[in-house]
């Protein structure tokens, strides 16, 4: 009988197959690289606001603290954002003409509030609460990363479920004293610069953070990676 198929048949299908199945895992590597960058997480990417405000300038120039203006941070899920009142402390006394500061002028002779565009936020689904982290050691720059260096706001973090889990999987990494949590300038202790607290002195961040987890009485790592923690 006549072969019906050319030889090279066989090597093209074959070369067919494996295509297939290199071009499917191409796009699922392709999809995965997308789903983490800025471009669908917006990290590292500047919102346009209604008032260009510079956290470097108020916060590492003036040495004005988080809680001035974030008012609600250490005792609500919302760290708040400040009214026009907040503002106008200052600015019905300073830079009283600028023209950048018109926006802020025309809302407090309104009484209606700033558009602010939110930097760091987190889907609808999740349930995160600020005070609860404050209250448990963690430092406002471990999230929101170098806040005093940015002359415009943006968010340091990707903010997905992975970035979360390494952090509730090991939360001794990132633990500090209470009394540090707004020091945007806080630096690990390491034997080159010990940490004394309550008399013991800490050499590096591990035994820090798991000396605090039982200070501060943090639940297990099984509870703070439970789906119910943060999906409610």
């Amino acid at each position: 009988m006549a072969q019906i198929f050319h030889r090279s048949t066989n090597t093209i299908s074959r070369a067919t197959i494996f295509g297939s199945v290199l071009i499917v895992a191409a796009l699922f590597w392709a999809g995965d690289e997308i789903q983490r960058s800025p471009y669908v997480t917006y990290a590292g990417v500047v919102r346009p606001q209604p008032v260009p405000f510079s956290h470097q300038h108020h916060v590492a120039g003036l040495g004005i603290d988080c809680r001035y203006c974030h008012t609600s941070v250490e005792t609500s899920k919302f760290a708040g954002i400040p009214p026009t009142k907040t503002c106008m402390n200052c600015h019905s006394q300073i830079w009283t003409n600028a023209a950048l500061l018109e926006p802020v002028r025309e809302s407090f002779r309104s009484n209606k509030s700033l558009l602010w565009t939110r930097v760091n936020d987190l889907p609808d689904f999740v349930y995160f609460d600020h005070s609860i982290h404050i209250n448990k050691g963690v430092g406002c720059n471990t999230c929101h990363g170098p806040v005093d260096r940015m002359p415009l706001m943006y968010n340091d973090a990707s903010l997905q479920m992975e970035w979360c889990l390494n952090c509730h999987r090991a939360p001794e990494k990132n633990l500090r004293p209470r009394d540090q949590v707004f020091n945007m300038r806080y630096e690990q202790p390491s034997s080159y610069k010990p940490l004394e607290l309550d008399g013991k002195v800490f050499i590096d961040q591990d035994s820090l953070g798991l000396y605090l987890i039982k200070q501060y009485k943090l639940r297990t790592e099984h509870d703070i990676t439970s789906c119910s923690t943060c999906h409610r």
